[in-house]
């Protein structure tokens, strides 16, 4: 007789897994300035070359969470085909912290590995923490990132809400290079 894992034990048994997203994330110039706009950042180095260059660079530069929208992205990735034992409409981001090695920039290809770092069960919910290492089509370190995601597992699922969470899961499927 073999005992069945629990959620929890599956998802421990994932600590220091690393997965990489699929294909690269291209950084665009009106990207950066939606982006900019959608977080009221009117910084110049968002919005005009001119003001990038007066920072020293050659092209926009994104604000700082620019990078929410990779994020987002992997975030699909990894509870669809690595942590797969929660429905996406049970997870919470609940905290990120931020450590920026460079600006994001105009044509950077940013690709993107998250590492389970933890996994704590408290009360009633899973805890799980991600590494994420953010780097450029040259391997260098563009940002690193620690995200923590609360989950619950076995729980009624609301259909309603499953379905809008696929649904705009959906539309930001990555491009594929």
């Amino acid at each position: 007789m073999t005992a069945e894992l629990t959620v929890s034990d599956q998802v421990a048994a994932l600590v220091g897994h690393t997965y990489r997203m699929p294909g690269y994330y291209e950084v665009g110039r009106e990207k950066i300035r939606e982006f900019a706009g959608a977080v009221h950042d009117d910084h110049p180095a968002h919005h005009l070359e001119e003001g990038a260059a007066e920072l020293g660079y050659r092209t926009l530069i994104a604000p700082i969470t620019f990078t929410s929208i990779l994020g987002s992205i992997v975030q699909q990735h990894l509870f669809t085909e690595f942590v797969t034992v929660y429905d996406l409409s049970q997870v919470l981001h609940t905290d990120q912290r931020i450590v920026v090695h460079r600006p994001v920039r105009v044509g950077d290809q940013l690709y993107c590995e998250s590492t389970l770092e933890s996994f704590r069960e408290s009360h009633g919910q899973d805890v799980l923490v991600f590494r994420n290492e953010i780097t450029d089509g040259d391997g260098c370190a563009v940002q690193t990132s620690w995200t923590t995601m609360t989950a619950r597992s076995g729980g009624v699922i609301d259909e309603a809400l499953a379905d809008v969470v696929a649904d705009v899961t959906r539309r930001r499927a990555p491009r594929r290079h």
